[in-house]
């Protein structure tokens, strides 16, 4: 199916781009990488009568190192997240933008844009919300800041204003004996995940001193699952305590039977993952250079 005919808009800088959405109103949306937006729009469940490309604004595409935090650039592509040392230095990152679809989508999928489209199926919420993450936003009355754990609402809604943009994202640097990992289930490549994982830990020797569980594509946003984290959380880990997170994990899931699988399937997927990735984040944690990579059917 092909998108209803819209109207193309190029903006030169963020502010032009805020500017034109004040004047477009609720028919306008915005084109980062596009590889959310399109295919809602191919499936006519999205309908912009106006595109606003931000593809050509400079300077909006970086990952740096700035007072103890990791800052990206909105326009900022999963691939070069992926290559970026700079962005390795939190593991769990390099994760999620490694494992996001296949090259081409990496390619041109962003992280902003990730972000601010709230996909219930995406990675980079889930991910992000087991790191203390904050969503930058412009909009015409200058620029505001938001915790990422309040600025997606509900599938697809976030906390932006009708003229605001996201505009960068930071991520605070995680403590010492910290350690983390993603992984996600899919069928194949190209497909979003049936369900995934994401946890950060920090340790002190074979003690878990904080914990930050995170589930994906098992409810209408990332699932933060508290009571998995309470079971490790101050508690020395060993398969009990890995269990009792992972049993924890499977009761905060709130998954909808589809085509990828049945409800109780994708329970006991979420409980193998977040058992498999607390193994990895406690490697992690104790400094082993560990590769993640995804799992397939």
């Amino acid at each position: 199916m092909y998108p209803r005919a819209f109207h193309y808009h190029r903006a030169g800088s963020l502010k032009e781009a805020v500017t034109m959405l004040s004047q477009l109103g609720e028919e306008g949306k915005l084109l980062a990488g596009g590889q959310s937006l399109i295919p809602l729009m191919k499936l006519r469940f999205a309908n912009p009568k106006h595109l606003v490309d931000l593809n050509f604004v400079p300077g909006i595409s970086y990952i740096k190192e700035d007072k103890g935090s990791l800052r990206f650039g909105a326009l900022t592509r999963h691939a070069e997240v992926e290559y970026s040392a700079t962005a390795a230095k939190i593991p769990i990152i390099h994760d999620c933008a490694a494992g996001i679809a296949d090259v081409q989508v990496r390619n041109r999928g962003t992280i902003g844009g990730s972000i601010a489209e709230a996909d219930p199926s995406g990675d980079w919420a889930t991910v992000l919300s087991t790191l203390d993450t904050t969503i930058r936003c412009l909009g015409r009355k200058g620029e505001r800041t938001i915790p990422l754990s309040k600025f997606i609402t509900d599938a697809y809604t976030t906390a932006l204003g009708p003229e605001e943009i996201v505009s960068e994202i930071i991520v605070k640097n995680p403590p010492k004996g910290s350690g983390g990992a993603y992984l996600a289930f899919k069928r194949s490549a190209p497909v979003y995940p049936t369900a995934s994982a994401a946890v950060q830990l920090r340790m002190e020797g074979d003690v878990c001193e904080d914990a930050a569980i995170a589930l994906g594509c098992v409810g209408l946003t990332a699932i933060k699952a508290s009571q998995a984290e309470s079971a490790l959380r101050g508690q020395k880990i060993s398969e009990t305590t890995m269990n009792a997170a992972a049993e924890a994990a499977r009761a905060a899931a709130d998954p909808q039977p589809d085509m990828r699988g049945s409800a109780e399937y994708k329970r006991m997927l979420v409980g193998a993952l977040v058992k498999r990735a607390i193994e990895l984040a406690i490697r992690r944690a104790r400094g082993e250079q560990v590769e993640v990579s995804h799992l397939y059917a």
